[in-house]
């Protein structure tokens, strides 16, 4: 098949792809996929709150990933929102011994207190986004956000775990956390929680596996994971389904993580 994917039609990719979504998007994906984070909670705050933590430090080995959101979720009382809220300063001294890869205590504190802002001031993480949501995806939108996040006193460090596209980041993170938000409901794997924003914004969340997978299918030629490799691979995605072309974000890792493609 390797051979000869790219002497496929353009209908027989969507296709091929089509079918390897099908294949994916289902609920067993959530067993050994961060996204099980959010799914532990109900409220549409809580939900969000803990997507946003768990996707920021979404990168590196999958199960340290979910070991160290787990335990987020544990310092945080087990729930998010309510201790975004009503923490106290010294709620926050047991965030200090956390740490998964760069992103420290210190980066943990400062992103509480950011949410709080948030929160407290513009109407929580939806409302920014869809706020600064001028364009056919939600790029800008990003940019903004992170000049939102970081309008309060903070660490100079900590800026660095919110990517930025319009200073050339595929924002692989912040991308993937919005699908998350956005995307309908419709197989139990996505929340769909977000109605201010539509799935014909997203951009799909690029990084190695689906980088790799997308060049091999003649998706993208770019060789850099960056934001202008993202904005060509927006374009593939989009002739292949203008209103919900992330979902292909499924096709795209389930093919590099699950079938070494």
């Amino acid at each position: 098949m390797k051979n000869d994917i790219k002497k496929l039609s353009e209908a027989e990719l969507k296709a091929f792809l089509d079918a390897k979504v099908s294949q994916y998007n289902t609920p067993e994906f959530i067993n050994s996929d961060p996204i099980q984070i959010p799914h532990l909670f109900q409220k549409k705050e809580d939900i969000e709150i803990s997507g946003f933590l768990t996707a920021t430090i979404a990168w590196g080995n999958r199960k340290s990933i979910i070991t160290n959101a787990t335990k987020l979720m544990h310092l945080l009382d087990t729930a998010p929102y309510d201790f975004i809220k009503n923490h106290e300063n010294s709620d926050l001294e047991r965030l200090k011994p956390f740490v998964h890869r760069t992103f420290n205590g210190d980066d943990c504190i400062q992103f509480i207190k950011s949410l709080k802002h948030i929160y407290l001031q513009h109407g929580g993480l939806e409302s920014v986004f869809a706020t600064h949501t001028k364009t056919a995806n939600l790029q800008t939108a990003i940019s903004k956000f992170k000049n939102v996040f970081f309008e309060i006193e903070h660490l100079q460090r900590t800026q660095k775990h919110v990517s930025d596209p319009l200073k050339n980041s595929a924002a692989k993170r912040i991308n993937m956390f919005l699908r998350w938000m956005v995307r309908p409901n419709t197989t139990g794997v996505d929340f769909g929680i977000w109605k201010q924003l539509l799935p014909s914004q997203l951009s799909c969340p690029l990084d190695v596996h689906s980088g790799n997978v997308a060049r091999k299918l003649g998706l993208l030629k770019r060789k850099q994971n960056n934001a202008k490799a993202l904005a060509e691979l927006d374009q593939s995605l989009r002739r292949l389904d203008a209103t919900d072309p992330v979902k292909y974000d499924y096709a795209l890792f389930g093919l590099g993580v699950f079938e070494n493609f």
